[in-house]
């Protein structure tokens, strides 16, 4: 196979991955608003009003302002939805593109090829890319930090350097508003990153890592500065914590940890006959309690029953950790079999809660299988070169390992592994080309 020695033009060579995302799109997107779209998008619309989220009791904090941001100009502008996830075409191919010029960076251009391809055609990505939701979103801002991050690291010129960690600060930051779980690893990267320094102040890398950190910081204290201007909580990033940990501490036989929407309906077509008198029957007591001490905002009609927004609101988020640590308190073992079910559920959206088995679930299987032997290959030599392992590769693992270790204590779905799939990719890339050598022509 001849090797390829340059590619002049990347944003031709991947084009047609674009082409493909707007008539995946196209074809199987739908025209009205599914699922979570319609919350970012009241978002939007409120944020085109002047304010986020009406006050108490009907205080919703539940996802950051990132996504919804970027939604204003199309509500704005009352543009249909459907143009809506065509960004995500966008976003996608852009995502390709930036961690193309991330491996190229270090790595020969037909190894750096080939690690694009496999994220430009990842199976998860297509099940979210028609869906006006902030996975994709957030996917295409996690190789554009790759990218500045390395560049900050291999930057001599200071005024470059600036440039790079400006843009990388405001990159993770920015992911932090999108998705709120990045809050809190920036909230256990930014003492840790200090204590190194401390330790070691000669290293100028550690330095680099605290401004970098701080930056990100920086960029959503005005939406933390809100959050408590509104809810009266000190780096309060979202009102969804108390539900998804509700669900991930349930001790009951034949429930994993993932979320239910309740009161529960039978009009779900994956939902195991008459298990809704079960759910009903484990749950009804605990949210009785949340209705009872919280005025209840409420949500959709559906089947003729105004239902019960239990998600949103201050006080219920409270009640909800209240009830999941005594949970937690009184079953550790269920709830880390709960965790031990996410991580399956990240990887192969299995098992889930009630729920009949379903054939899509196995295209999963070959891909992501394949990435976590990698990934448990990876981590030998990771462990034994750590201090030979390059700094910004190291300080970009810990962040997704903060990341995908958080995730697991909540409910957590297969959107939320995509995400980390780009800095997975690099990091395997640096270790195999580090590790393996493979000859395909016999001698």
């Amino acid at each position: 196979m001849k090797e390829i020695k340059k590619i002049k033009n990347p944003f031709l060579i991947f084009l047609p991955f674009l082409l493909l995302y707007v008539i995946f799109i196209l074809l199987f997107s739908s025209g009205s608003n599914q699922g979570d779209e319609g919350r970012y998008l009241n978002y939007a619309h409120n944020l085109t009003n002047g304010f986020y989220s009406l006050p108490l009791p009907y205080l919703d904090l539940g996802d950051g302002p990132g996504y919804p941001i970027i939604l204003m100009p199309f509500v704005l502008l009352k543009i249909p939805v459907l143009y809506i996830k065509l960004m995500n075409a966008v976003f996608q191919y852009l995502s390709v593109m930036l961690l193309f010029k991330s491996l190229k960076q270090i790595f020969p251009v037909k190894f750096s090829l080939i690690f694009s391809l496999i994220w430009a055609l990842y199976p998860n990505t297509f099940e979210q890319i028609s869906y006006a939701l902030p996975e994709v979103f957030t996917a295409s801002l996690i190789p554009l930090l790759l990218f500045t991050i390395l560049k900050v690291f291999e930057k001599d010129d200071s005024r470059k350097i600036r440039k790079y960690i400006l843009i990388a600060g405001f990159t993770l930051g920015y992911i932090a508003l999108t998705k709120p779980i990045f809050g809190y690893v920036l909230m256990f990267m930014i003492p840790a990153a200090f204590l190194f320094w401390v330790i070691n102040r000669t290293n100028i890398n550690y330095k680099k890592c605290i401004t970098i950190l701080i930056i990100a910081f920086i960029t959503t204290l005005p939406w933390l500065a809100y959050t408590y201007h509104m809810s009266g909580k000190v780096l309060y990033w979202s009102s969804f914590g108390g539900n998804n940990l509700y669900w991930m501490s349930s001790p009951y036989k034949g429930e994993y940890g993932d979320w239910i929407e309740y009161p529960p309906y039978s009009d779900y077509k994956y939902r195991i006959p008459q298990s809704e008198e079960v759910i009903k029957l484990r749950h009804q007591k605990d949210f009785d309690e949340i209705l009872k001490n919280e005025e209840v905002q409420m949500g959709n009609l559906k089947n003729g029953v105004m239902a019960p927004n239990l998600i949103k609101g201050i006080a219920q988020d409270d009640l909800f950790k209240r009830i999941a640590i005594e949970n937690i308190e009184s079953h550790p073992l269920k709830f880390l079999q709960n965790c031990l079910s996410n991580v399956a559920r990240m990887l192969f959206n299995y098992p889930n809660s009630y729920t009949l088995q379903k054939p899509s679930s196995l295209y999963r299987l070959p891909i992501n299988g394949t990435l976590v032997i990698l990934v448990i290959f990876c981590l030998i030599p990771t462990l034994i070169n750590w201090q030979k392992i390059l700094f910004p590769i190291r300080f970009l693992l810990l962040l997704i390992i903060l990341y995908l270790g958080g995730s697991t204590l909540g409910s957590a779905t297969p959107r939320m592994f995509t995400v980390a799939v780009p800095i997975l990719l690099f990091w395997i890339a640096y270790i195999i080309n580090k590790t393996i050598k493979v000859k395909l022509k016999f001698n």
